[in-house]
């Protein structure tokens, strides 16, 4: 399977490209990229930087990846932006290189619906099936589990966590950390339940999504201090493996977990 690159392409010598890749018109591949195969390049993208991409992925047309990162400490280091298998990335999005103040990595993992106008900045950390909807702003550091669904325009401050299954509603401005399976919305966004119907698209048990709403209620429901809940989300572990997400995020929370 030969690839399939447009003749307006700029393909810069040490750039390395899979079976099957196509790039589009006008589009621009640095000399320190890789693509793997499958992977399509739509109209005028642009991705530079140490950059390696993974293979069937799909790039719409003006996207940006592997920039510099927008942090005046950047003095043109060697870091990375990693992409896995599978993503749809659209329009006019970009996703900068990591810094050597984190892991120097940027890192967005496989299967991953990534829409219009998102930002992703240096050194964030995505998991595999995500949704992040159009114009998601990521500032630097964040980190967002497996299976995260990011509504329109959510903004999440720098070194925020967002466990899996959890939700954001449209507009949401995310200061803290967001524990796995709530749902967040408003600004500054406050948890509003759990996101139980993605729960039940993904196969959890009627009896996991009821000790996972047993939990949040503990969390979030009850008026007890941090220190009380964890107490009893520790017993509840015992029973229910889906609660110990909860202490695990807890225990690794550096902002604080959104209450």
């Amino acid at each position: 399977m030969s690839m399939l690159i447009h003749p307006t392409a700029i393909i810069e010598p040490g750039a390395q490209l899979g079976a099957g890749v196509k790039v589009g018109a006008y589009s621009v591949i640095g000399a320190n990229v890789s693509i793997g195969d499958g992977t399509e390049i739509g109209p005028h993208v642009v991705i530079e930087g140490h950059t390696s991409i993974g293979r069937d992925n799909h790039i719409f047309q003006f996207a940006s990846l592997g920039a510099a990162p927008q942090d005046k400490k950047y003095a043109g280091e060697p870091t990375r932006l990693e992409i896995g298998d599978r993503n749809t990335i659209r329009e006019f999005c970009t996703f900068n290189l990591g810094t050597v103040q984190d892991a120097g990595a940027t890192r967005i993992g496989s299967d991953n619906w990534i829409m219009a106008y998102v930002h992703i900045a240096h050194d964030c950390q995505i998991g595999d099936k995500t949704i992040l909807a159009n114009n998601t702003t990521l500032a630097g550091h964040v980190h967002v589990g497996d299976w995260v669904f990011l509504g329109g325009f959510t903004s999440v401050h720098q070194f925020c966590k967002i466990g899996v299954h959890a939700m954001t509603a449209f507009t949401s401005a995310v200061t803290q950390d967001v524990p796995p399976y709530v749902t967040a919305a408003g600004n500054r966004a406050a948890p509003h339940g759990i996101n139980s119907e993605g729960l039940k698209r993904r196969g959890f048990s009627s009896d996991a999504i009821m000790a996972i709403k047993r939990a949040y209620k503990v969390l979030y429901r009850q008026g007890l201090s941090l220190d009380e809940a964890k107490v009893q989300l520790a017993t509840m572990a015992q029973a229910e493996p889906a609660v110990q997400l909860f202490l695990d995020f807890i225990a690794g929370s550096d902002r604080g977990i959104i209450r």
